[in-house]
């Protein structure tokens, strides 16, 4: 298949439109500008809908209404802007809404920085809204990568009747790289899929309120409410069966960075200078940060492990507290941390592996 050299915002846009995404609302914010822009000119050439709403909470509920008339519906945003959208976030997954959002993080908190961070990853895989509901995390650390998940994220919300997120950074947002993209959904694999959900979408008939696609303040009763939540659970745990992780130079590795997203696409790039040098040092790169990939930390040799090297862009370390349930306290974890906007670089990682290894000898 023939590859194109898009921007990552721009390649996202057209993956959703590919996976048969019809409408899109979204407010202007930086790094993600891109995005609407993008479908605010495709959307129209496939008869889709795009609406720049007058702010993040209009644009997540006009989202939440277009999805629940069963059409594939998307929003973008960055940090501050996803906070905004957490309440409509959250009435989709209590109507089991299926939609498909992403989060191009920066600096933060508060309004921060517009360059690329990340810093919202306790919030995306932990706190995406009240209520303790949970959501497939998707983080990419390419935009080829970026290009599939997106396409791949629209049938998980749709199997799972579930929200779920797209977590890049700014630097995957405004990267240009040759991707291919995938192929396009015709209008009647479009139509197919909207048809599908027929039995809970609000499309005119009688709903069964069992298995309704809205919700409505005070309407549950705590029987009713804790069942729903029990049936959530239940859903939460088949996710296992999605988890999603690379894990590269790890069967010999003394030291294993942990990182994802942009930050272990360099880490991975040191993993193989430092290999030239001699240093056994291997990754785990999760793909899926929720579910995470607590296996992938929990099958490693830890009589060969010496050191995990958390490698993210937040101060304080986020990830890092999935790292250690995996890791259980079988070997240190250090961190190698920047923040605000800034990018790590390989030579810090670089620097820190070869410091453990001196103070493992």
């Amino acid at each position: 298949m023939a590859r194109t050299f898009m921007k990552g915002s721009e390649a996202v846009a057209e993956a959703a439109v590919r996976a048969g995404c019809r409408f899109f609302a979204g407010y202007p914010i930086t790094p993600q500008n891109e995005v609407p822009e993008y479908f605010a000119r495709r959307l129209p050439e496939v008869d889709g809908v795009f609406v720049q709403g007058e702010s993040e909470v209009a644009s997540i509920n006009m989202v939440y209404g277009a999805a629940s008339a069963g059409v594939r519906s998307m929003t973008s945003s960055s940090s501050p802007g996803v906070s905004l959208k957490s309440e409509g976030i959250s009435y989709c997954a209590a109507a089991r809404i299926p939609m498909v959002y992403c989060n191009f993080q920066r600096g933060g908190p508060g309004v921060g920085a517009i360059q690329p961070a990340q810093q919202d990853y306790l919030q995306a895989t932990k706190a995406s809204g009240n209520g303790g509901f949970e959501m497939m995390v998707l983080a990419p650390s390419t935009v080829q990568e970026a290009v599939d998940l997106t396409y791949k994220a629209f049938d998980l919300a749709d199997r799972d009747r579930n929200p779920v997120l797209l977590l890049a950074d700014g630097v995957i947002a405004t990267v240009m790289e040759p991707v291919e993209l995938p192929e396009m959904k015709s209008d009647e694999e479009v139509q197919k899929i909207r048809d599908s959900k027929y039995s809970w979408a609000c499309v005119g008939h009688k709903l069964d309120y069992a298995n309704r696609s809205w919700i409505q303040p005070g309407q549950w009763d705590t029987v009713k409410m804790q069942k729903e939540n029990e049936i959530a659970e239940e859903l939460y745990k088949s996710w296992e069966k999605d988890v999603m992780v690379e894990e590269y130079e790890v069967d010999d590795a003394e030291i294993v960075i942990a990182s994802y997203g942009i930050s272990a696409r360099i880490a991975k790039s040191a993993v193989e200078i430092l290999r030239k040098e001699g240093i056994k040092v291997g990754l785990i790169r999760p793909i899926t940060v929720h579910p995470f990939p607590y296996k992938s930390f929990e099958n490693l040799d830890y009589s060969r492990v010496k050191t995990i090297l958390d490698v993210e862009m937040s101060i304080p370390a986020q990830m890092i507290q999935d790292v250690e349930l995996g890791v259980k306290g079988r070997c240190p974890i250090e961190t190698c941390l920047v923040s605000g906007g800034n990018i790590i670089s390989r030579e810090a990682i670089i620097d820190k592996v070869r410091a453990l290894v001196g103070k493992e000898a």
